[in-house]
C-alpha cells in the first residue's frame, strides 16, 4: 500500500465506531464491511492527505482511487470517490474506464449516486467539445447496459448540470426511455426506474418546465 494509502486507511480506523458500522451495514446492506466512520470523518480524511501529499499528479490520485478501492471496505471507497470529486480538474475522458468499475463493484445507491452526481456528470461537464463528445458516447453505452447500477449512473450524471438550468435535457429522456426498465427481481429491480425518478423529483424544483 502507498503512503498515502496508508495514511487514509489508519485515519479512517482511528475514526471507526463498532455501532455505527453496524448501524451502516443494516441500513445499506450489501456485501462490503464497515468501519463505522461518519462521512464527515471522511472527507476530512481526504481533506488531510491532501495536505499532507499536495500537488499529486492525476497518475497518483487515480492510483490512489484504486488502491482504496480495491478493499472492500465502504469508509475506503467513499474516500476513493470523494478523492475523485476533489480532483475533478485532473480527471480525462478515459478515466471513466476505471470509473465504470467502480459503478458495477459499487451496487450501493450511497456509492453509485456521488460517482455518478458529484464526479462522473461534472467531471464530464468540464471537458471541452471532443472530450464530451467522447464521453457522451460512453454514457449511451452505460444506458443501454444490462447492469441496472451502470444505467443508473448514466441517469443520474446530468443532474447536478440540468438543476442549474444547464445539462442536455433530450439527451437524458433518451436515456431514460431506454433505460427505464426492471433490473431483474429482489433488490435489483426499478434501480434504473428509481433514478428517474429522483432526477424528475430534483429537477423539477427549480425547472418544472421539464417533462418527459
Amino acid at each position: 500500500m502507498s503512503d498515502a494509502g496508508d495514511f487514509v486507511d489508519a485515519a479512517l480506523r482511528r475514526e471507526s465506531s463498532w455501532e455505527r458500522a453496524t448501524e451502516e451495514q443494516a441500513r445499506l446492506g450489501g456485501d462490503l464491511r464497515f468501519y463505522g466512520a461518519s462521512v464527515g470523518a471522511v472527507r476530512g480524511t481526504v481533506r488531510d492527505a491532501s495536505l499532507r501529499y499536495p500537488d499529486m499528479s492525476h497518475d497518483e490520485i487515480t492510483a490512489l482511487s484504486s488502491e482504496l478501492w480495491l478493499m472492500p471496505v465502504f469508509e475506503r471507497r467513499l474516500a476513493a470517490v470523494v478523492l475523485l470529486q476533489s480532483n475533478l480538474r485532473l480527471l480525462r475522458n478515459s478515466d471513466l474506464t476505471r470509473i465504470e468499475g467502480f459503478v458495477r463493484g459499487a451496487r450501493l445507491r450511497a456509492l453509485v449516486d456521488p460517482l455518478a452526481v458529484d464526479v462522473i456528470g461534472p467531471m464530464i461537464d468540464g471537458f471541452d467539445p471532443v472530450s464530451r463528445a467522447r464521453a457522451d458516447t460512453v454514457l449511451d453505452r452505460w444506458a443501454h447496459d444490462d447492469d441496472p447500477w451502470l444505467r443508473r449512473a448514466a441517469l443520474l450524471s446530468p443532474l447536478r448540470a440540468l438543476r442549474a438550468g444547464r445539462g442536455d435535457w433530450p439527451r437524458f429522456t433518451r436515456h431514460a426511455s431506454v433505460s427505464n426498465v426492471p433490473g431483474g427481481a429482489g433488490a435489483n429491480g426499478g434501480i434504473a426506474a428509481e433514478a428517474v425518478a429522483l432526477l424528475l423529483d430534483e429537477v423539477a424544483k427549480s425547472r418544472p418546465e421539464l417533462h418527459l
